[in-house]
C-alpha cells in the first residue's frame, strides 16, 4: 500500500490544509469539499487541486487538476485521461519489462525502455503529437498564403478594371469635345 493510500484509508479523512474533513464516501465524488482539493485527488473538480497518478510500476506523483482530461497523457499509466476520449498507453517503467531474446541478449518491450535509452515511449507519443500539430500548422499556413494570393489578385483585377474605365472615358471625352465645340459655335 502506498503512502497516499494510507492517508485515504480512514472512514473520515481530514483536509490537508486543516480546513475540515469529509467522509470516505465523498472521496473523488466530483465535488470539491476541501479548499485545497484533498478530497478530489482522482478528479479535476477542484481548480487548485492535485490529481494523484498511481503510476503502477513507476513512482506515484501528483499533477495539477487542470491537466486532467486535457487529451495529453501526463500520468505514465494514462489515468489522468479517463474521460477525454483518448486512450493513453501505459508507459510506466518496470524492471520486468526487459525480456531475454533467443540469442541470449536482452530485448526491450515496445512500450517500455530501460535506463540506457534516452527517450521513453511517452516522449515518442509527445513527438508524434507535435508532428501532427506541425502538419496542421503547415496546412493553415498554406491556406493563409492562398488567401493572400487571392486578395492580391482581386486587388490587381480591380485596379486594371478602373484603369480601363478611365481610358474609355478619356477616349470618349476626346471624341465628344470637338462635337461639343461645333455645337457651341452655332449657339447665339
Amino acid at each position: 500500500m502506498a503512502v497516499h493510500d494510507a492517508y485515504f484509508a480512514p472512514e473520515v479523512i481530514a483536509c490537508r490544509d486543516g480546513s475540515g474533513s469529509f467522509p470516505k464516501s465523498r472521496l473523488n465524488n466530483g465535488y470539491c469539499d476541501c479548499a485545497d482539493g484533498t478530497d478530489e485527488p482522482g478528479t479535476s473538480a477542484c481548480p487548485e487541486g492535485r490529481f494523484y497518478c498511481r503510476n503502477i510500476g513507476d513512482t506515484p506523483r501528483f499533477v495539477f487538476s487542470s491537466v486532467v482530461n486535457d487529451k495529453i497523457c501526463d500520468c505514465c499509466d494514462g489515468s489522468d485521461e479517463y474521460e477525454s476520449g483518448i486512450r493513453c498507453p501505459n508507459t510506466c517503467r518496470n524492471g520486468k519489462d526487459v525480456t531475454k531474446s533467443d540469442d541470449g541478449g536482452s530485448k526491450l518491450s515496445v512500450a517500455h525502455l530501460d535506463d540506457r535509452d534516452v527517450f521513453s515511449s511517452k516522449h515518442t507519443l509527445d513527438i508524434d503529437d507535435l508532428i501532427q500539430k506541425l502538419r496542421g500548422l503547415r496546412m493553415a499556413a498554406v491556406i493563409e498564403l492562398g488567401l493572400v494570393v487571392c486578395v492580391i489578385a482581386v486587388c490587381f483585377a480591380r485596379r486594371r478594371t478602373r484603369t480601363r474605365k478611365r481610358h474609355y472615358i478619356l477616349q470618349h471625352k476626346k471624341e465628344l469635345v470637338p462635337a461639343l465645340r461645333s455645337v457651341c459655335c452655332f449657339l447665339p
